[in-house]
């Protein structure tokens, strides 16, 4: 028996950062996201975004490859928002994602920054907020991909 904790901060954008996301029907996504995590025998800490991206907390089933997860995520979560008259606009996720680790000691720091991503972004762009999350874990950015979804 593995003993496991795989602490991921998911960031998943929709295409082209288009805002199709409306924050009045946002809690039915979480909910239906929330659903497909625990399907995955996964634990879901905490969601939230704003109209153009998601964040999520997640501690994901040591079974399951983290691209799967999100691809799974991302799939169901797709079929779901094109059927739902509260999402009109909303046409796909964008191809790429990021996953960021932390560790548990770093748990609630990470809860309380995604739940603060509508006060956040007030303040800060999703391009600026992205690129700086990315640096600051020491991701390297390759510009020709960089929020390209062609």
């Amino acid at each position: 028996m593995p003993y496991l904790q795989c602490l991921y901060h998911i960031i998943i954008r929709t295409k082209y950062n288009k805002k199709t996301l409306p924050l009045d029907s946002s809690e039915q996504l979480y909910k239906y996201i929330s659903g497909i995590v625990k399907n995955k025998k996964s634990l879901l800490y905490q969601i939230n975004g704003i109209e153009d991206h998601i964040h999520m907390l997640v501690d994901i089933h040591p079974t399951i490859a983290l691209s799967d997860f999100v691809k799974d995520v991302k799939v169901a979560s797709s079929i779901w928002l094109k059927a739902n008259p509260d999402f009109p606009k909303f046409q796909s996720w964008s191809v790429g994602y990021a996953a960021l680790t932390y560790a548990k000691r770093d748990k609630q720091m990470i809860i309380n920054y995604i739940k603060n991503q509508r006060m956040h972004h007030k303040r800060v762009t999703f391009e600026e907020e992205y690129r700086k999350l990315l640096v600051s874990e020491g991701v390297e950015i390759d510009e020709r991909f960089f929020l390209k979804d062609n």
